[in-house]
């Protein structure tokens, strides 16, 4: 096992920390700023859901979609004729969002990380015309899945442009994906469930994304903090990372993530809380989790910091501006624990 970073170096240096995607607050400025300082070897461009509608992981990835306008609904967001008000917006705040990063990244070079809902949380999440989920229409879910490939290629082109000296790593965020693979997802009238998708189809879709991702010279990272988390499905689809809650892994998925180390798939663990209150430990105490999995797994210990980058156990927008930093403080601090202290 000792030689699996040489044969798959990760896209990372040792020892990095990130965050998951979203941001307290409104101001991209500031966040771009902010994250940037705090996490020098792999900062992400934030998300800031509080600014509203458009600003959320739904309605910023609708923004990408190619030919496939939504607007939002009472219920949600929901596929329209043409184009609105909301996709505007939406459109707007990434604009914004991408504008900060040019002016305080544009000569940053190394590895920096975007975030897209993935297409399952996306169909799962947006609906038809008659109200009732997307992926209860393998059509449209073909459709779906093809106008977000085209969509998510060219945000990847977009950064590349902005920030030349970046290598994109590509985070596709699917927390609707267990609920989609095992069939609880609610109807449109809320008193029955929509039959599970053939996993054949979710693996088939996820390794086309991934395969194209890869092939636009940037890094496929599928992320899920969900506990039921499909760890050998999104491995085989071609995710070179997984991005997971260290505090949800248990043994049963032990097998799972040994194989996805041994391959090479590097890991995202969440190892501190997003929200205030939930109680900050020290530093080692926040990455024990992920030093017993290592133990447990019967890895190299000089592989965990090359294999593990530390991040938050979620997106931080439910925090205060004052914890989020503290937050990134603590897995960059996590991090050094991993390099130096790999054993407990």
């Amino acid at each position: 096992m000792g030689n699996v970073s040489q044969q798959h170096p990760y896209p990372w240096p040792a020892a990095s920390s990130t965050g998951v995607g979203s941001w307290p607050g409104e101001d991209p400025d500031e966040a771009v700023r902010t994250v940037l300082g705090e996490l020098p070897d792999l900062p992400h461009l934030p998300e800031l859901p509080g600014r509203g509608a458009g600003a959320d992981m739904i309605g910023r990835t609708g923004g990408l979609l190619v030919d496939l306008p939504i607007e939002v609904q009472p219920t949600g967001w929901r596929v329209v004729d043409s184009p609105g008000r909301d996709l505007a917006r939406a459109g707007s705040f990434l604009s914004y969002d991408l504008d900060a990063l040019t002016e305080h990244a544009h000569a940053y070079e190394g590895p920096l990380k975007i975030q897209v809902a993935g297409p399952w949380t996306m169909a799962a999440s947006v609906e038809l015309r008659n109200g009732q989920r997307l992926v209860s229409d393998p059509g449209a879910e073909r459709d779906l899945a093809e106008s977000h490939l085209e969509g998510v290629l060219s945000h990847i082109a977009d950064v590349r442009v902005r920030v030349p000296g970046a290598t994109p790593i590509v985070q596709i965020d699917e927390p609707s994906l267990p609920a989609v693979l095992i069939g609880s997802l609610p109807t449109a009238s809320g008193y029955g469930v929509l039959p599970a998708v053939d996993r054949v189809r979710v693996e088939t879709v996820l390794r086309t994304l991934f395969s194209a991702i890869d092939e636009a010279g940037a890094v496929p990272v599928a992320h899920c903090c969900a506990p039921s988390v499909p760890i050998d499905l999104l491995r085989r689809s071609g995710a070179r990372a997984l991005g997971l809650d260290a505090h949800l892994l248990e043994r049963s998925h032990d097998e799972a993530i040994g194989t996805a180390v041994e391959a090479g798939t590097g890991l995202m663990l969440g190892v501190v809380p997003s929200v205030d209150g939930a109680g900050m430990s020290d530093p080692a105490t926040n990455v024990d989790p992920v030093r017993e999995l290592w133990n447990r797994l019967g890895v190299a210990p000089d592989l965990l910091s090359r294999a593990v980058v530390t991040t938050p156990t979620c997106g931080l927008a439910g925090a205060s501006p004052r914890y989020a930093r503290t937050a990134l403080k603590a897995v960059r601090d996590g991090a050094r624990v991993l390099r130096d202290e790999p054993r407990k």
